[in-house]
């Protein structure tokens, strides 16, 4: 078996399961959930994935503690575990124990992770390496959240308002806001005005007045919001609040991590969004696809609860960072360093509102590798959200661009 990849694989939260990996991208079988505007009914359904990743490497599932059904030994706390460090090592251990039971040090050896999951990636590629010795042959990271200041809207950090831009842009577009502007040229406009976003956000109270009102009208015309909206957020555009607005007299909420899906709301004075549409049209395909596939075809029964997402993890620990921001680029950049044959291959979803194509970008374009070592890192785009396999056709592209790296990574 040493000539078979083998790929470890994991979602992130923190608090996820890797059910969203197993069985919308990766696995055997996957769920029938349709996409935006065609979404399957209950019982919804179970089908074969044709693109499964199996066709070029084994797979392993890792549900971190009070996940899915892993938990803490009996009278082990299981709060050490819900942070950075205690979360690194004890999925450290996991791959480690299995690498060794199962005799595969000699195997091409993989990671993905999504979301978190790529936090968890970037780091774990860095940590097996240096801990243990076990060098890999890629790390895959699907919408990976590698700088967490690139992502929220801190109280002194204008950093996330220019990279998410682009994706305010494309989300307006999609919905109808912009005429009959095409995606790329409203998402081109977004990302060569981004530097001079950033540099009036830097700026400050030394802007001129008709500088900012000129910002104000620009920022308005790429993201559908109103001067009106875009001048009383002094020209910070938190999120949450982006898509609670977006739609507001569409009587409809904008989705978070997939900005393509829409739903009602209780009422339309909301601040901030008060739920997140995509989440709610996938979590019951999921789940119940995940509860038939271990009963019903892997005949695996358990009482306990399958935690898909559980809350118990939070607060989440990052203690480790403490004064500075959560960034793992760092990691990866020297785990390549360490390794000069790890690959790195970086999936993102255009209307991810979650965790934007501009700040992943970001993030690596801050990494310290020599410039010979930026052709090991490859960028894909793909035409969804921050799950991106939920759109059909960048569920088959993503499946294959996967493949085609594991076969071109693994050297054999």
């Amino acid at each position: 078996m040493t000539h078979r990849p083998v790929t470890f694989a994991f979602n992130g939260g923190p608090g996820s399961s890797s059910v969203w990996l197993h069985l919308g991208l990766l696995g055997p079988r996957r769920v029938d959930s349709g996409d935006v505007g065609n979404l399957t009914a209950p019982p919804y359904g179970l089908v074969d994935n044709l693109e499964t990743l199996l066709h070029v490497s084994d797979l392993v599932f890792i549900d971190p503690v009070s996940t899915g059904f892993s938990r803490a030994t009996e009278g082990e706390q299981a709060k050490p575990f819900h942070g950075f460090t205690g979360d690194l090592e004890s999925v450290g251990e996991i791959i480690r124990l299995w690498t060794s039971r199962n005799d595969r040090w000699m195997s091409p050896k993989f990671l993905i992770g999504e979301s978190y999951g790529g936090t968890r990636g970037a780091a774990l590629a860095e940590y097996l390496q240096q801990r243990f010795g076990m060098f890999f042959n890629g790390v895959m990271l699907v919408a990976p959240a590698l700088n967490l200041e690139a992502l929220f809207d801190g109280e002194h950090s204008n950093l996330p308002h220019p990279l998410f831009l682009p994706l305010y842009a494309a989300t307006a577009q999609y919905h109808g806001l912009l005429g009959d502007r095409t995606l790329d040229d409203v998402v081109a406009e977004a990302k060569d005005w981004a530097e001079t976003y950033a540099s009036i956000l830097a700026r400050g109270a030394r802007v001129p007045d008709d500088e900012r009102a000129a910002a104000v009208t620009k920022i308005a015309s790429l993201t559908g919001l109103s001067e009106d909206y875009v001048d009383r957020a002094n020209l910070r555009l938190e999120h949450t609040r982006v898509y609670a607005e977006l739609l507001r007299s569409r009587r409809l909420v904008t989705g978070r991590l997939d900005t393509r899906f829409t739903g009602p709301a209780d009422h339309y004075i909301h601040e901030q969004m008060p739920y997140d549409p995509f989440m709610t049209a996938i979590s019951g395909p999921y789940t119940a696809a995940l509860h038939h596939y271990l009963r019903g075809e892997l005949e695996y029964e358990h009482d306990a609860i399958y935690e898909v997402l559980s809350r118990q993890v939070h607060p989440w620990s990052y203690k480790e960072f403490e004064g500075q921001a959560v960034d793992v680029a760092d990691k990866l950049a020297t785990a390549m360093i360490i390794n000069p044959h790890l690959r790195v291959h970086i999936a993102m979803g255009r209307y991810d509102g979650g965790v934007p194509v501009e700040a992943i970008e970001y993030s690596l374009d801050q990494m310290a590798i020599p410039a010979s070592y930026r052709d090991r890192v490859e960028t894909k785009v793909y035409p969804a959200g921050h799950m991106m396999y939920i759109h059909p056709e960048s569920r088959v592209a993503q499946a294959a661009d996967l493949a085609d790296f594991v076969r071109r990574a693994s050297n054999r």
